[in-house]
C-alpha cells in the first residue's frame, strides 16, 4: 500500500500552536491572498448552546481531537473548496490511525458543504457517498480536503473531494482518500423554508 502518511506529536503543540501551523501555511496564505476564494470557519458559526450537540462541533472536537476550528476557503456556488485541519490521536482505530468513519464524515461535511452552496436553496440531503481509500492516515496529522461541483442538475448536486496530507516540513502532500457524492435537495425545502436550514 506504500508509505504511510506522516504525522506530528501533537504532544509538543498547543492548539495555538497547531492554529497558527494551519493559518501560516503557504497553500493556506495562498488561498487567502487569491480574490476567488472566501475565507470562514464555519464550526465557530455555530452558536455556542448549540455545539456539543452537533457531531463536528460537539463529540468530534477539543483536545487530542479536533482541537482547532479547521479553516474553510471557498469560491462562490459550490465550485471549488479547501479545508485545512489537524486530527489528534484520540480520533484513532487502530493506535495512531484515524478511524475511517471519521474520514468519510469528513468527506460528507466537506463535499456537503461545497455542493449545497450550488443547490438552488443552497440546502441538501446526501443520497450516497462513494469512498475510496489510498493510505492510512496517522494521527497528530494536517490535512487538507478539497472538494468541487462536478454536475448539477436541477435539484441534485454531484462532486468530487480528496483528502491529502498538508505538507509540512517540505515533505510531499500525501493522498489518502478520494471521494464522490450526490445530495439532492428536498422537495418541501419551499415549504419549510429558512427553518430547514442550519
Amino acid at each position: 500500500m506504500g508509505s504511510i502518511a506522516p504525522a506530528i506529536s501533537e504532544d509538543t503543540q498547543s492548539a495555538d500552536q497547531i492554529d497558527a501551523f494551519i493559518q501560516n501555511h503557504p497553500v493556506a496564505i495562498s488561498l487567502r491572498n487569491d480574490p476567488k476564494y472566501t475565507e470562514v470557519r464555519p464550526h465557530l458559526k455555530v452558536a455556542e448552546q448549540f455545539r456539543a450537540q452537533n457531531f463536528m462541533t460537539g463529540a468530534l472536537t477539543g483536545p487530542r481531537k479536533i482541537a482547532v476550528p479547521p479553516y474553510v476557503f471557498s469560491k462562490e456556488n459550490g465550485e471549488k473548496l479547501v479545508m485545512f485541519m489537524h486530527l489528534g490521536e484520540n480520533l484513532c482505530d487502530y493506535p495512531q490511525v484515524i478511524h475511517n468513519g471519521l474520514i468519510a464524515a469528513l468527506f460528507d461535511e466537506g463535499l456537503a458543504r461545497c455542493c449545497f452552496a450550488a443547490l438552488p436553496h443552497k440546502v441538501g440531503v446526501t443520497a450516497n457517498l462513494n469512498i475510496e481509500h489510498h493510505q492510512p492516515l496517522m494521527a497528530d496529522s494536517y490535512i487538507a480536503l478539497s472538494a468541487e461541483t462536478t454536475k448539477l442538475q436541477g435539484r441534485k448536486a454531484w462532486g468530487y473531494s480528496r483528502i491529502e496530507t498538508l505538507p509540512v516540513d517540505g515533505d510531499e502532500a500525501i493522498l489518502i482518500a478520494e471521494a464522490r457524492a450526490l445530495f439532492i435537495e428536498p422537495k418541501q425545502i419551499e415549504v419549510l423554508g429558512d427553518s430547514y436550514r442550519s
